[in-house]
């Protein structure tokens, strides 16, 4: 399967659907704006996923996932770093301090997690390889896509009703001055508050996206709840001048236009 092109055109999703349906082994890499993927497959299956210079080793997914200690792990980091995913998960399975299903259910979880963020990529570019094969030195999962696409469907779906409330990422924010407006008396989440820390009448949408080190969706997600709860709204960004009306006609008399469309009517019959 010959396939790359532009996520502007074929989504996460709609790839995922053609690799289960034609059972494909390979990998697809997907460069965005700042990070570069790789998911591999075998027979139409998730079977491994990477991020950017995101640590995939086993044991920092089982860290992460609180499934060793901080101690174990600094321990395997000193003493096991060289030794394979494989070989580790072996290591930790004879030990008794893992099962082999702990260990997959956290890898296939790891790995979907991946996916779910290249659900939130609306620009980049793609390739599939069919001779990249999932690596060798890690473990691989098999894991059904189905319900990865309708999770996919559901976020793009998410995505179309953003970008109608929020069409462009060049307006600015600012607060409201309704009464009972107070962003001290809201809980926000920590992304929440690093996007309001931002916000200015000179700033644009996009610009705040930068600073915060956001993708378009995960910042219209934020100011999408943020408008909703009224606590701020959209403006035109401060020493930008407003658009000018487009004049239909060179003249505003109606019976000028009267006159000029009466004679690009009579021009036209005669052609």
């Amino acid at each position: 399967m010959a396939l790359r092109g532009n996520l502007r055109d074929f989504t996460i999703t709609q790839l995922l659907n053609l690799i289960n349906l034609a059972n494909k082994t390979g990998t697809l890499i997907v460069e965005g704006p700042t990070e570069l993927a790789k998911v591999a497959f075998r027979d139409g299956k998730l079977a491994y996923a990477e991020i950017g210079q995101e640590d995939g080793s086993l044991a920092s997914i089982l860290h992460k996932a609180k499934k060793i200690s901080p101690t174990q792990f600094k321990a395997i980091q000193q003493r096991a770093r060289q030794i394979p995913d494989k070989e580790l998960g072996l290591l930790l399975i004879n030990a008794g301090y893992l099962t082999q299903e702990d260990i997959l259910i956290n890898l296939q979880q790891h790995f979907s997690n991946v996916v779910h963020k290249l659900f939130t990529w609306v620009e980049g570019i793609f390739r599939f390889d069919n001779e990249l094969l999932p690596p060798e030195d890690r473990i691989n999962v098999r894991l059904d896509l189905e319900n990865l696409i309708i999770e996919g469907s559901r976020q793009l779906r998410e995505w179309e009703q953003l970008q109608d409330e929020i069409p462009s990422l060049e307006m600015a924010l600012k607060f409201t001055e309704r009464p009972g407006a107070n962003i001290r008396n809201v809980n926000l989440s920590v992304e929440e508050w690093r996007v309001v820390s931002y916000i200015n009448p000179k700033n644009t949408i996009r610009q705040i996206a930068n600073a915060a080190k956001m993708n378009d969706l995960q910042i219209r997600r934020i100011v999408y709840g943020l408008l909703q709860a009224g606590l701020v709204e959209l403006i035109r960004p401060e020493g930008v001048p407003a658009p000018q009306p487009v004049r239909v006609f060179p003249t505003e008399d109606k019976e000028e236009q009267k006159s000029l469309v009466n004679r690009l009517i009579n021009r036209i019959r005669s052609l």
